[in-house]
C-alpha cells in the first residue's frame, strides 16, 4: 500500500509531469521511426497497426490510466473480422482520443486529416504508411475530389474513424455534429458504428499536456445502416442519439 501510495504521489508532482511530456515526445519519434524501418519488410499498414498502438498503451500505463473496451464483441462478425468496412463515429473528449482509438479498435482504421500533416517529419510519414486519407480543406474543388476518392477507398475495404463534432469538446459536453462524415458514409454505402470515449476529458483536460491518473473507456454501439436513411438529418440524429446513449 505504501509503495502504491508513493507512486500515486509521485505522479502528481511537477517533475513527473515534465518527465512524461518529454518521454511522450521521445517515444512518438521512436514509434514513428520503428514503423518506418519495419515497413519495407512488413508493409506500411501492417507495420503501423502493429507498432503504433504501443505508444498510447505505454503512455496510459505509465500515467496510471486504465483502459477498458465495451461492446466490441457484440458487433457483427463481418465488422469484427474486417470483412465489412465501416465508418466509426466517436465523440471527441481530448487530444488523446486519436491514439487511444488506434490502440483500441481491433481492426485497422485510419483518420481523415488535413493535408499539412502529410509532410510532417516522421509523424506524417508514418501516417502515409497507415493509409490516412488527406484532404485539402483550403481548396473546395480539390477537397470534393478527395472525398470522392475517400468514398471509393472505404468501399474497397478501408475503415475510417471520424469525429463528427469536428474538434474536441471544450466543456465536456457533446457538441453539434457536422454533416461531412455522414455524406461520406452515404456516398460510400457503408455502416456507421457509433462509439463513445469516456474519461478522456478528465485524463487530459483542455489546455494540459500532462495525463492524469484515471480511467478511459471505449464503448461501441450497434451499427447504423447509412443507406437506409434518405434524409441526412435523420441519419445524423440517429447516430447522435446512439453516441449519447453510450456516454
Amino acid at each position: 500500500m505504501k509503495y502504491g501510495g508513493s507512486v500515486k504521489g509521485f505522479r502528481r508532482t511537477w517533475f513527473f509531469g515534465v518527465l512524461v511530456v518529454l518521454w511522450g515526445l521521445l517515444t512518438i519519434f521512436l514509434t514513428c521511426l520503428a514503423i518506418l524501418l519495419t515497413a519495407p519488410f512488413r508493409g506500411g499498414v501492417r507495420a503501423f497497426f502493429s507498432i503504433g498502438p504501443l505508444w498510447a498503451r505505454q503512455m496510459l500505463s505509465i500515467c496510471g490510466v486504465s483502459l477498458e473496451v465495451q461492446g466490441w464483441d457484440e458487433l457483427p462478425e463481418e465488422i469484427r473480422t474486417g470483412r465489412q468496412p465501416v465508418i466509426f463515429m466517436s465523440n471527441h473528449q481530448s487530444n488523446l482520443d486519436p491514439p487511444v482509438l488506434i490502440a483500441t479498435i481491433p481492426v485497422p482504421a485510419v483518420y481523415i486529416s488535413k493535408k499539412e500533416l502529410k509532410w510532417m517529419p516522421f509523424v506524417g510519414w508514418a501516417a502515409q504508411l497507415a493509409g490516412v486519407i488527406f484532404i485539402d480543406r483550403g481548396n473546395r474543388e480539390k477537397a470534393v475530389q478527395e472525398i470522392h476518392r475517400a468514398a471509393l477507398e472505404i468501399k474497397g475495404g478501408k475503415n475510417v474513424v471520424i469525429f463528427p463534432e469536428g474538434t474536441r469538446t471544450r466543456t465536456g459536453e457533446l457538441g453539434p455534429f457536422k454533416k461531412g462524415g455522414f455524406a461520406l458514409a452515404q456516398k460510400a454505402g457503408v455502416p456507421i458504428v457509433p462509439l463513445a470515449t469516456v474519461g478522456g476529458f478528465e485524463v487530459l483536460p483542455v489546455g494540459h499536456l500532462r495525463l492524469k491518473p484515471g480511467s478511459y473507456c471505449i464503448r461501441f454501439g450497434a451499427p447504423v445502416d447509412a443507406a437506409a436513411y434518405e434524409q441526412r438529418d435523420e441519419l445524423i440524429a440517429e447516430v447522435r442519439h446512439r453516441v449519447e446513449a453510450l456516454l
